[in-house]
């Protein structure tokens, strides 16, 4: 029963994709970030306490392991000659999701630092950081001296907008910057190192950042057709020129823009709304019974300690 508990939220994971299609263009931008990631991150928790229980079983099946445990009994946690091998597997998984995540951060880690590095040195010029580069690049940079972050637009980017479409550009930045939304793009950076079946959720909770900055900057500037057209021109630039940057930084012209120009205008048509908030609920579910599993496992392993160093009674001692 304990193994069962343990696998459970390896398997999880992989149903999350499917319920999580199509949330961040149906479902309130708001409500559909915050769903995404809580989901995504309980997921990707779930599954790395998994793989730990998994790799502390097989070892108290090790005679050695099992002495410094001081074990009087054996594990009732399944036969040795099938756990043993399932832990070593979860141990190298364990080492594979820790390195991968630690270059991962490394790296982004780096872009970040390369950008406040570039900013430093730039102009400031209406709520924007000017950097003097004819790249085409605008992007939310978070942090700094100031502690709220800034506005990073290059020179190449200013001249593909006209005055009103550079408003709205700093609008939807700003948005990003106000929302934290660095951290939610973290999170799923970070989620989708630790389980496969989370690496399609990174574009979903993309998706879901820059439609709710979309929403936000639309608000603020009470025209929404402008935040469609400033968005459209810019990633149809950006796409003649693409910068190389980091997922953890937001950017107007990241993600999928005929969608998200397509929300703004009204011409999603609404989508089944209702279908769609069921399925958040699910994926929210798929979560929480991973983490219900994982804790019950935990649970049962720490008693089947207690039960072979001879603690408390088996369940079958009378």
């Amino acid at each position: 029963m304990i193994l069962l508990l343990l696998i459970v939220p390896l398997v999880l994971p992989f149903a999350a994709p499917p319920l999580a299609r199509g949330l961040a263009a149906r479902v309130e931008p708001g409500a559909a970030l915050w769903a995404l990631t809580a989901a995504t991150v309980g997921l990707a928790a779930s599954a790395v306490a998994s793989l730990c229980g998994l790799v502390i079983a097989g070892a108290l099946r090790l005679p050695a392991v099992a002495r410094l445990g001081e074990l009087i009994r054996p594990m009732a946690t399944g036969p040795a000659e099938a756990l043993i091998p399932l832990a070593a597997a979860a141990a190298a998984v364990l080492a594979l999701c820790a390195r991968t995540a630690l270059g991962s951060a490394v790296r982004q880690s780096r872009s970040v630092r390369a950008a406040h590095a570039e900013a430093r040195g730039a102009r400031t010029s209406d709520g924007m950081t000017v950097v003097a580069d004819e790249r085409i690049d605008a992007y939310a940079l978070p942090g700094g001296r100031g502690g709220f972050g800034r506005v990073v637009v290059t020179e190449g980017m200013l001249g593909c907008l006209d005055a009103d479409e550079r408003a709205a550009l700093v609008a939807h930045e700003r948005a990003h910057l106000t929302g934290r939304h660095h951290l939610f793009l973290a999170a799923a950076e970070l989620s989708a190192h630790c389980h496969p079946g989370l690496r399609p959720l990174r574009g979903d909770i993309s998706l879901a950042v820059e439609r709710a900055a979309d929403e936000t900057a639309a608000r603020a500037t009470g025209d929404r057709r402008l935040i469609a057209r400033a968005i459209g021109r810019a990633a149809l630039a950006a796409h003649a020129a693409p910068a190389r940057r980091q997922a953890v930084l937001p950017s107007a012209a990241a993600g999928p823009v005929p969608q998200r120009v397509a929300a703004l205008l009204h011409r999603t048509g609404g989508g089944p709304r209702r279908l769609m908030t069921t399925f958040a609920l699910l994926l929210l579910v798929c979560a929480g019974t991973s983490s219900t599993a994982v804790l019950a496992g935990a649970v049962g392993l720490h008693s089947g300690v207690e039960v072979a160093q001879g603690e408390t009674a088996a369940p079958t001692d009378h």
